[in-house]
């Protein structure tokens, strides 16, 4: 039997408020993780402040304009004009805020190490405004401990004490962009305080707007979940990018062998290969756990070796691209190149960490004339470089000497690219071969010859 852990005064009236939907929600940074969050709670009838350094952004927001694709205008437009949600680059009224959670990036330096500038900064922003009775919740990422040995001394300074006077816990983000099926509400939230109090106060806050909450014993469980669920991924996304690395030296069709592996109906789960690994999450999670079990003399060697399988995928596919243009006597050096799509995953426009980035600037480095194509990316800078989408159409392939697949979205005629391309180089699996008229190269495996086209050598790379 478990025992209520024992709340102050203060506790017990931020609870008060949290039932009666009555506490002021901040959201520090209104990016893929805040702007969805606010606008939930918004929708809910929970006041909510939305918190950017970003002027711009605050302008677009509090006109009802979204630029994230898991929030509709018409969404936002809609809670802004309730009054429920609002945006300001004014960090002052985070004194005003019953609820706090901080939502800002954590990428890598330089050297791949966790840059943890933004969290510093906006740590420094509550710290400056922090008052009693407030909740602070970090949802950015980062590795286990952090919360409890680097967030909480700092808001300790204050003379308030996390526990009694303020409560303090972590909360990962669970965002899927371009899922339909599983979005804010939901989606499970795991939650770990750093006390007891902290635990149940940001549990009751969550249930209030989100279908399940999962409570943990602590923030660092809570912190180690987030890198165990996309260290998960990265090691099997690296284990499957390795099998088909395999497959192509053995000259197998690596997708043939996934598919028949795939009628298994226990044992077995499907990961699928590609050009390498994008977004916030998988390319950065892991790193954050091995380093911080660096610090702790332990190597987590599955993890770094599936960061090298993964970090090799686009440097593997450009010299596939190579071996492709080869056998058609032609070299990479001069060659008319379209890439397919430059966003991480289907359906977003979201570019962080792309592997068809690294592809672009590989192919550019060695010689290639590189356009792309990407209906949901209409421009993009790369290497100082702006570079404009062009429109995808049989002129646009013809004129290819190689196409390049590097993302599935859902609104590109692939049944065109598979009839216009005279060569196509598919690191997504999703050109139907039927179509095919000219020359298709996979990830592993000799290429597959379309009608009216003479057999290309069987050239493996």
């Amino acid at each position: 039997m478990t025992t209520s852990p024992v709340r102050t005064a203060a506790a017990n009236e931020l609870a008060a408020k949290i039932e009666a939907r009555k506490a002021r929600y901040g959201v520090l940074g209104l990016g893929y993780v805040g702007l969805p969050l606010a606008v939930a709670f918004a929708q809910d009838g929970v006041e909510v402040v939305g918190f950017e350094v970003d002027a711009t952004k605050v302008t677009e927001l509090n006109a009802g304009r979204s630029y994230i694709d898991d929030v509709t205008s018409e969404d936002l437009a809609a809670v802004v004009k309730s009054g429920h949600l609002r945006a300001t680059t004014d960090m002052g009224e985070l004194a005003d805020c019953d609820i706090i959670s901080i939502c800002v990036p954590t990428p890598l330096s330089k050297s791949r190490d966790p840059d943890l500038s933004y969290v510093d900064a906006a740590t420094t922003s509550v710290e400056r405004c922090l008052r009693a009775g407030q909740l602070v919740i970090l949802e950015s990422t980062t590795y286990p401990g952090m919360t409890s040995e680097y967030v909480q001394p700092r808001l300790e300074q204050s003379g308030l004490v996390v526990g009694s006077d303020i409560w303090l816990a972590f909360s990962p983000e669970r965002v899927d962009p371009a899922n339909h099926r599983y979005g804010i509400r939901n989606t499970p939230k795991v939650v770990g305080g750093v006390d007891p109090v902290s635990t149940e106060l940001s549990t009751a806050f969550y249930r209030g707007s989100i279908e399940h909450v999962h409570p943990v014993t602590s923030a660092s469980a809570a912190e180690m979940v987030k890198l165990l669920e996309n260290t998960f991924r990265s090691v099997n996304i690296g284990l499957v990018n390795e099998v088909a690395l395999m497959c192509d030296r053995l000259g197998l069709d690596v997708n043939e062998i996934i598919r028949a592996a795939d009628t298994k109906p226990f044992g077995f789960m499907r990961f699928d290969p590609g050009p390498g690994i994008g977004g916030h999450c998988i390319p950065l999670d892991p790193i954050y756990l091995s380093w911080k079990l660096r610090h702790l003399d332990y190597r987590a060697r599955f993890v770094e070796l599936a960061q090298d399988v993964n970090t090799g995928m686009p440097g593997y596919l450009v010299d596939r691209i190579a071996t492709a243009l080869n056998a058609r006597k032609k070299s990479v050096n001069g060659a008319n190149v379209l890439v397919i799509g430059v966003a991480y995953k289907r359906d977003v426009s979201d570019t962080r960490e792309s592997p068809a980035l690294e592809v672009i600037k590989r192919l550019e480095e060695r010689g290639a004339s590189v356009r792309y194509a990407d209906p949901h990316v209409p421009e993009l800078e790369l290497a100082g470089q702006r570079h404009v989408a062009v429109t995808l159409d049989e002129t646009t392939l013809r004129d290819a000497d190689c196409v390049v697949v590097t993302t599935h979205h859902t609104d590109i005629d692939w049944d065109l690219v598979a009839r216009a391309s005279s060569l196509i180089v598919d690191a997504r699996s999703v050109i139907p071969a039927a179509e095919v008229r000219g020359e298709l190269w996979r990830l592993s495996g000799p290429p597959l010859v379309g009608e009216g086209v003479r057999a290309a050598p069987q050239v493996l790379a």
